[in-house]
């Protein structure tokens, strides 16, 4: 450790003292500076050679090589990333799709002219025995599919659920000729005029059937209960059933007991009374889901 430690010691004497040596030990010294000052000007070179930036301003380093930094020279400091555009970001809100109709609260026009549209075609028969024919009718102006609005009624009265379940109830909808019964979804004003034929008071809330009318609220259609809110297409089943139901001479039952299903004959949008929601005839296994019997 001494024999290292003095020989820069002499070194740097002779570096101070260059101009006054003179022979052999002069030469040499002089050799040695040289060495000396080419050996730092090549590395100062090869450093800014090595650390330079590239024209176009990015730093890069070769890949593959480890890199060891100049302990002599200044940091620098890394850039900061620039920051994320806001345009990004209300673009993203822009794009997000509409709320579905089933979600969102459509206008409800307080009456209409009367007159009704009929969905086309028809369906097959279900259920045994002879078929009930039905039409599927909208009230004109209404922004509402015909096609739509016919398939969700056949699906209704088609499900093993439903009244075919009894044995003996069967359902085919056509699209012209004589009907047993019609399905019509009309505004409330309509509705109310409609049942008032039959001294029925749906005070523009309510459904109600009469003579050959199945008549669905609108407003029940599209915004159902506060017990189906989550489940409006739920409530529009439990529409069908319970009208064509009376169509069918059943009458109005009440809840059988808490925690227990509430009968497609109750009259639920005027509370459950304990019942949970339900909004089928029968249940899975083929049996009548009933109560007591009220007025």
């Amino acid at each position: 450790m001494t024999a290292h430690t003095a020989r820069p010691a002499r070194s740097r004497r002779r570096r101070r003292g260059a101009s006054h040596a003179s022979g052999r030990r002069r030469g040499t010294g002089r050799v040695w500076a040289a060495l000396v000052a080419l050996t730092v000007l090549g590395a100062a070179g090869f450093a800014a050679a090595r650390w330079a930036p590239p024209g176009d301003g990015k730093a890069r380093t070769d890949a593959g090589q480890k890199t060891v930094p100049d302990r002599t020279a200044t940091p620098t400091s890394t850039p900061a990333p620039a920051p994320a555009p806001t345009t990004d970001a209300r673009s993203t809100q822009r794009a997000k799709p509409a709320p579905s109709r089933e979600t969102s609260s459509p206008t409800i026009p307080a009456t209409g002219p009367g007159t009704f549209v009929t969905a086309s075609g028809g369906s097959p028969k279900v259920g045994n025995g002879k078929p009930l024919r039905y039409r599927v009718e909208v009230e004109t102006g209404l922004d509402l599919s015909t096609a739509d609005v016919a398939e969700q009624v056949d699906r209704v009265l088609a499900d093993p659920r439903g009244w075919t379940a009894d044995g003996t109830s069967a359902f085919q909808r056509i699209s012209s000729g004589a009907a047993d019964f019609v399905v019509k979804v009309a505004t409330p004003g309509t509705v109310d005029k409609i049942c008032a034929t039959q001294g029925l008071d749906t005070g523009g809330e309510y459904n109600c059937s009469v003579n050959d009318d199945v008549m669905v609220n609108l407003k029940r259609w599209e915004l159902a209960t506060q017990y189906y809110a989550d489940n409006v297409r739920s409530y529009r089943a439990l529409i069908i059933n319970h009208e064509v139901g009376h169509f069918l001479h059943h009458g109005h039952v009440t809840c059988p007991g808490p925690g227990k299903p509430a009968p497609a004959m109750m009259q639920q949008i005027k509370g459950l009374k304990g019942c949970v929601p339900n909004v089928w005839p029968y249940d899975a296994q083929g049996r009548l889901i009933t109560g007591p019997a009220v007025p």
